[in-house]
């Protein structure tokens, strides 16, 4: 695999955060749709199918591409990325916004063997390369039960990629059978050697009871854990459950229809 392009970049901000990036002539870094900030004159902006790294590029034909792309919308992502280039003369510079309060995540691909597992809505951008695709959780138990965790992004390459994820960030070092029982929405990434399945809490008074869901996350090294303390679903959820609704009412806490919304909200690792 050629190697990404290699950007230099700067973190801005304590809660709402943003990263430039610093491109030379000719570098490139990939984003999702929506997360640009601001650049300077000389970028050039392109929307494109896939990443734009060589094994989406080095795929036969347009179907073939088509496709690479199209398997994103299985995370709920767009089928397109936008594609931010040095088109001009000298050092040029791009942003890109966090989405929600939280942290920015910078990754190099090379310190961990070159793949790194990210829940769907983590990946914020990319130097050109680095290759965005997906990775299916192949255990029945993750699939059926992880909320969350059933279909995750894959960051495979030797470049810079950059994750955002809410609240407070913590990284984890597994050692060889080590294992962390983590809420499945509070997992941001892990390294590609860390096997991952889906529990389930064995107390059913405390799966019903206790708020926090029928299974978590059980993650067994060795390797690399990032966790987040505030992930977004839940930062809505509590939002929304605050919040006057229509028609000027508002739920009592010991209203029946908080009763029924949390017991579905058990499913959701939130």
């Amino acid at each position: 695999m050629p190697y990404a392009h290699e950007v230099d970049y700067k973190i801005y901000g304590d809660d709402m955060q943003f990263v430039e990036v610093e491109l030379d002539e000719g570098e490139s870094v990939v984003a999702e749709a929506g997360a640009f900030m601001m650049m300077t004159d000389g970028i050039r902006m392109e929307t494109i199918f896939g990443d734009g790294s060589s094994k989406d590029s080095n795929d036969s034909g347009f179907m073939g591409k088509l496709f690479n792309a199209g398997k994103r919308i299985l995370t709920g992502e767009s089928l397109f990325m936008t594609l931010f280039t040095n088109a001009g003369y000298g050092k040029q510079k791009v942003s890109f916004a966090a989405p929600y309060p939280g942290k920015i995540i910078p990754l190099d691909l090379r310190e961990y063997n070159g793949k790194i597992i990210c829940q769907k809505d983590a990946f914020l951008c990319a130097a050109k390369g680095v290759s965005i695709s997906i990775e299916f959780v192949k255990k029945l138990g993750a699939g059926f039960f992880g909320g969350e965790g059933f279909i995750m992004q894959r960051l495979e390459g030797d470049g810079k990629a950059f994750l955002h994820a809410g609240g407070t960030i913590i990284k984890k070092e597994l050692s060889v059978g080590e294992r962390l029982r983590v809420d499945t929405g509070c997992l941001v990434a892990m390294t590609g050697n860390v096997d991952y399945d889906i529990e389930y809490v064995g107390n059913i008074k405390t799966a019903f009871f206790g708020g926090e869901g029928l299974f978590y996350a059980t993650l067994r090294g060795p390797g690399t854990v990032w966790v987040q303390s505030l992930p977004f679903s839940r930062l809505a959820d509590r939002i929304y459950h605050a919040a006057p609704h229509v028609g000027g009412n508002r739920k009592d806490e010991g209203n029946v229809f908080n009763m029924l919304g949390g017991i579905g909200n058990l499913f959701d690792g939130d």
